[in-house]
């Protein structure tokens, strides 16, 4: 069993300018969005398993090893996050299904040596549906710089019966962050660090 891939789409985005100055270095963002048939479209499946531990594998292979030639290493990337869009004719639990798997999305992990879990949306919509791919560090889930999202759309996907599959990433935070870190927040609220939860 193997997913039926229609189109591989590349987002690839360099800001020269951000804030009205320039970025030192250029703030690089990018994507790779798989567009597949929809397993289970036009009916109720209790049982989305077989497919899920059947396309996972495949699709984070795959997108992985693009993402990462896009990279040039997976060293390079340092916010990631992923995201699906499943069409009309399909479950919000279908696109959730297809990335909230290990065995899709720890090829990513490994592969640029991460600490932080995916930031991830899964969502329906009709053919050009924007995508929306939240990146966080993918050490540090705290770190407010690298809180960003990609934004695009495929103009003929998803078709009702399909899912676009997303994977994204950043080079950097934004070139001007100066709205500092989660941890001084928690400090300033008298809150434990450590133990966020915690009074």
């Amino acid at each position: 069993m193997k997913p039926e891939i229609r189109k591989i789409v590349t987002y690839d985005e360099e800001v020269l300018v951000e804030g009205f100055r320039p970025a030192e270095i250029p703030w690089r963002m990018f994507a790779v969005a798989a567009v597949i048939t929809n397993p289970w479209a036009g009916r109720y499946v209790e049982d989305l398993k077989p497919e899920i531990h059947a396309y996972g594998p495949i699709l984070g292979k795959m997108m992985t090893d693009r993402m990462i030639t896009l990279a040039g290493s997976g060293d390079v990337i340092e916010a990631y996050g992923k995201a699906a869009v499943v069409g009309l004719n399909g479950e919000v639990e279908h696109a959730s299904g297809i990335i909230h798997t290990l065995r899709f999305g720890n090829h990513y992990r490994q592969a640029v040596s991460a600490k932080s879990y995916l930031a991830f949306t899964n969502t329906r919509g009709p053919a050009n549906a924007p995508i929306m791919v939240p990146l966080m560090d993918k050490n540090d889930a705290g770190r407010r710089s690298h809180y960003l999202t990609i934004q695009f759309s495929i103009p003929d996907a998803p078709r009702d019966d399909e899912i676009v599959v997303v994977l994204g990433a950043a080079t950097s935070g934004r070139p001007h962050h100066r709205i500092g870190d989660r941890y001084q927040d928690l400090k300033d609220l008298g809150h434990d660090v450590d133990n966020p939860a915690a009074v």
